[in-house]
């Protein structure tokens, strides 16, 4: 079963860090994902970059509208994810709790399925 852990962080976060402690952030990110793939419960991992460099797109009656980042009414964006291979609801939140992005953000565990269910 896939499960995704979304890292849900503030939109103005990574502007309150020194390149020095955002790049401290990044690799405690990644030294948890090397960890997650030595015990095969990684299938894909990426870090995104901020919404400033963004773009939504919809598509309302035939007509498409872009809007470019960053995005006035979000207080949240997604900073990143990790897309794992777990048994269970509970062993993706068990990861969810070892993920250091936890103490200053917030990890969003889904199930991956069709929009129906």
């Amino acid at each position: 079963m896939s499960y995704m852990l979304l890292i849900i962080e503030p939109t103005d976060q990574r502007d309150q860090r020194t390149r020095e402690e955002g790049q401290e952030i990044y690799d405690q990110m990644v030294r948890f994902g090397e960890g997650l793939q030595s015990r095969g419960v990684l299938r894909a991992v990426e870090s995104l970059a901020s919404q400033d460099k963004a773009a939504r797109v919809e598509v309302r009656d035939g007509r498409s509208k872009v809007i470019d980042g960053p995005f006035a009414e979000a207080k949240e964006m997604i900073g990143g994810f990790f897309l794992l291979n777990c048994e269970t609801l509970e062993e993706a939140v068990a990861i969810a709790k070892e993920c250091p992005a936890a103490s200053w953000c917030t990890v969003e565990v889904r199930k991956i399925g069709p929009c129906w269910e």
